[in-house]
């Protein structure tokens, strides 16, 4: 027997209800938002990256060795938390495609210190670009205390072990706590 559809309104469908762990609920509202935020984040820039075959982990290594010039390898697998198979492998279709060098470190010469080309350049400006515009049109809407609240929020998001290493390479120290 054929399912017979008709046009016209979708049936409300009911919210799934998750019951609370140990007494805490779900900060639903918040997760949610983080979901459709990120998706939104990098859609643009996964658009741009497309027309090289590259994606998400590309990026972030692009983001990384760009904002850190001379950066290790084994200071990138900490940053990014990945093996060094995962990296190895976007990490060599960077350098082939002409958008990342490595040298030798001066001091030892095993170490691989990675550096982003001219074309490599001219793409992190791009994707720079399209977060920039995109972060830019939300913050415009924020007051000052309200962009310290979000850089807050941020900082208490990443695990505090790790706020330190994220402040130093970000070059912004977590705002001061709300009294």
């Amino acid at each position: 027997m054929t399912d017979v559809i008709l046009a016209g309104e979708p049936e409300a469908r009911p919210r799934a209800q998750t019951e609370p762990e140990g007494g805490e609920t779900p900060a639903f509202d918040v997760i949610e938002l983080l979901f459709f935020a990120y998706r939104d984040f990098v859609r643009d820039p996964d658009e741009a990256l497309d027309a090289y075959g590259f994606g998400r982990a590309h990026h972030r290594v692009l983001h990384f060795v760009d904002r850190n010039p001379g950066l290790r390898v084994t200071e990138l697998l900490d940053i990014l938390k990945i093996t060094k198979q995962s990296l190895g492998r976007v990490l060599r279709e960077l350098v082939d495609k002409g958008f990342v060098t490595q040298r030798e470190g001066a001091a030892d010469r095993r170490q691989r210190l990675l550096f982003v080309t001219e074309r490599g350049d001219r793409l992190v400006k791009e994707l720079h670009r399209l977060q920039t515009r995109r972060i830019s049109r939300a913050l415009g809407q924020c007051s000052a205390a309200e962009r310290d609240a979000v850089r807050r929020f941020l900082f208490e998001i990443i695990d505090p072990q790790e706020r330190a290493q994220v402040a130093e390479l970000t070059g912004v120290e977590p705002p001061p706590a709300r009294r």
